[in-house]
């Protein structure tokens, strides 16, 4: 469903090269970064930073979409960084439909059309905001697919601040009985199996290189010709699943989809939607929507119920958990400044 959104401040095409200098003649750049944004300008102003830190021989445009912050985000950008492009919201779109706003300005369509890529970005980066880049990532993500042009998606190694690896950046999709194994807890018990654990599939190398089903949406590179063929991302999803999603298309379509875990970057996670009462709730909702969307068709009528069960009672537990010490966090500090 396409937002029907009037976004201001839309004319952000500015091509960069990695030397910082503007470059007119260059008609359509090698990577198009998107940053989405809603209330977390300290966290935008170190990821825009290590962007355009980047060094290597790619040329490259960046525009952040704002989610109607009520922060200083917008003066920010403009003050740090004018050759930022800049999109506004006139409310929270959630992640999908923010993006979009972005992506149809650089010309991709709705739903997906075999056309000429003259003017398009070879490859569109979605980033979360809470990211911090190495100087070559994106010149090593760019070579990378440069390598493989049958790869559609590609993501790198993503790390937690405290070293763990974020599980999120290499996943095989959540069928029915990969969820049920993942729900249940299975999972983290045999967390080398390849069978329980199929779906972050942590028994492999966290420096190798493989095909997975999907990476993850806080580092997303996609190839403008896959995004040519199946459209764009599924509004449906107000925010999680909505990568997955796009992953499964774009394998369906023939592309395939790779995790180099060669290249690192750093992802703070959850930063900006920690204090978000949707959050929990948009989570349990994507599982539903993906399934719904993709495997519903194909499963029986027990399973079926027995899905929706699950996702139900173990999303209602949760939220209502957090909900629940939200309260207790907030009546805390009531106390504290009574």
């Amino acid at each position: 469903m396409r937002t029907m959104e009037s976004p201001r401040h839309i004319a952000w095409r500015k091509w960069i090269e990695t030397t910082g200098s503007p470059s007119a003649d260059i008609r359509s750049p090698d990577l198009a970064v998107i940053i989405l944004n809603y209330n977390t300008s300290a966290l935008l102003d170190s990821c825009l930073t290590s962007v355009f830190a980047s060094v290597g021989r790619f040329s490259y445009t960046v525009c952040v979409v704002d989610n109607a912050s009520r922060d200083d985000s917008a003066a920010m950008v403009s003050n740090r960084f004018p050759q930022a492009g800049w999109i506004v919201a006139e409310r929270n779109l959630g992640f999908s439909a923010g993006n979009n706003l972005a992506l149809r300005q650089l010309g991709f369509e709705d739903t997906g059309a075999i056309s000429s890529t003259a003017d398009l970005p070879r490859y569109t980066l979605l980033l979360n905001v809470d990211t911090v880049l190495s100087p070559t990532a994106l010149a090593d993500m760019i070579r990378f697919m440069d390598a493989r042009p049958n790869v559609g998606i590609a993501g790198p190694r993503v790390r937690r601040p405290d070293g763990a690896l974020d599980l999120a950046c290499r996943r095989s999709f959540p069928t029915p009985w990969v969820s049920f194994y993942r729900l249940t807890g299975l999972s983290r018990l045999f967390p080398q199996s390849p069978r329980f654990n199929a779906y972050n599939l942590s028994y492999l190398p966290e420096d190798a290189v493989h095909p997975v089903d999907s990476v993850v949406g806080a580092y997303m590179q996609v190839r403008g010709e896959a995004i040519q063929q199946v459209g764009l991302l599924d509004e449906t999803y107000f925010m999680y699943g909505e990568d997955l999603d796009w992953a499964k298309r774009i394998k369906d379509a023939g592309w395939e989809v790779w995790y180099n875990g060669k290249v690192e970057i750093t992802h703070i996670k959850k930063a900006s939607s920690r204090k978000s009462r949707k959050a929990r709730r948009a989570f349990y909702e994507a599982m539903w929507i993906f399934y719904r969307k993709h495997y519903r068709a194909d499963s029986s009528w027990a399973l079926d119920k027995l899905i929706w069960l699950s996702i139900a009672l173990i999303g209602g537990v949760d939220v209502a958990t957090r909900l629940w010490k939200l309260r207790q966090e907030r009546d805390l500090q009531h106390h504290r400044h009574a």
